[in-house]
């Protein structure tokens, strides 16, 4: 089988390579992340989502992989919860203002270290964890203080496949991506 990741590898500095190479968690917010950061409601008041299906798969094949998943989230939200659930995520701290104690708190259980971890997030509740996390990631449509701290802004907004721009660097990062990709580009036979 060809290599893969080659193409992606080449498109990242070597600084950022190696800090992705070195994750073993990843942390996200839910709106401007892995929604398009509006708010829908219903005539009724009912709250509506879109989340995009490439960042679902790429968070299932970082698990796969052995990255672990974090969610956290300011607001509370079924609709984060059943899609969380959906995907598998094992950590989902919603209604959690500070996040970054969130995130200490979670990676005190784990026994990760800052280094080891990648935040992803778009607004000021997230850069302390942002700052934090070992690769702070972001994206073009988040705030610019957030675009200033980050260590890396991925090429596409949020809710429209940032998420899985993000598993794919890291993947590449650990030499995994090619294996997580192998079952889709099999030869048939």
């Amino acid at each position: 089988m060809a290599d893969l990741t080659s193409p992606l590898a080449s498109q990242w500095p070597e600084e950022l390579i190696a800090r992705a190479a070195r994750i073993r968690l990843i942390a996200l917010d839910v709106d401007g992340i892995m929604s398009d950061g509006k708010l829908y409601f219903s005539a009724n008041g009912d709250e509506l989502k879109g989340f995009n299906i490439l960042d679902g798969l790429g968070l299932k094949q970082l698990m796969a992989a052995g990255i672990t998943v974090a969610v956290i989230t300011g607001r509370r939200s079924p609709l984060t919860e059943k899609r969380m659930n959906d995907l598998g995520i094992p950590h989902l701290m919603q209604g959690r203002e500070d996040k970054k104690v969130a995130l200490q708190e979670l990676v005190r259980t784990m026994d990760i270290a800052p280094e080891e971890i990648a935040y992803m997030g778009d607004d000021l509740p997230d850069l302390p964890a942002l700052r934090f996390a070992g690769l702070g990631i972001t994206v073009p449509n988040s705030y610019w203080l957030v675009r200033q701290h980050a260590d890396y802004c991925t090429s596409v907004a949020g809710g429209n496949g940032a998420v899985r721009e993000a598993c794919d660097l890291i993947l590449t990062a650990q030499n995994k991506l090619d294996a997580a990709l192998a079952p889709y580009v099999e030869p048939e036979g």
